[in-house]
């Protein structure tokens, strides 16, 4: 995403423009690995070394209140964020933690009939499934 997007998906949002929020939204906006707050100032920290973890953080709660990032805890493990708020289902692997997008063709039509059914407006879903991914079975092996 550009950083003229991102500047105004901020102000329209009204939330202050700065060089470190900027920097976050515009990571986790190209990020399809679902990172945690830790992973984002791990990957941020060297090339911006007064960048803090409070401010990623706080980022990303912002990010989370105005629908642009869902945040995803996993019990015991750290909390990751997912840029893609579109409905999709998160395959979960148990063992080592990684995450991939799953979009079956029927979630949309599903999804849309449940909410008219319900009679709600969503501010936001999560469908995960967990399971043992193929790299994993076959270490398992």
């Amino acid at each position: 995403m550009e950083n003229q997007h991102i500047i105004d998906l901020l102000k329209k949002n009204n939330l202050k423009v700065t060089t470190q929020r900027l920097l976050v939204t515009k990571y986790i906006l190209s990020r399809f690995d679902h990172p945690s707050a830790d992973q984002i100032y791990h990957d941020l920290h060297d090339k911006f070394p007064t960048i803090s973890l409070g401010t990623i953080y706080k980022t990303l709660n912002s990010l989370k209140e105005i629908g642009v990032v869902n945040e995803l805890g996993f019990g015991e493990g750290a909390v990751r964020y997912d840029p893609n708020t579109k409905i999709h289902i998160n395959l979960v692997c148990t063992k080592c933690n990684s995450i991939l997008d799953y979009y079956p063709d029927q979630i949309q039509n599903s999804w849309n009939n449940l909410i008219k059914n319900l009679h709600v407006k969503p501010i936001g879903q999560r469908i995960d499934i967990y399971y043992k991914c193929k790299e994993c079975q076959n270490r398992d092996l």
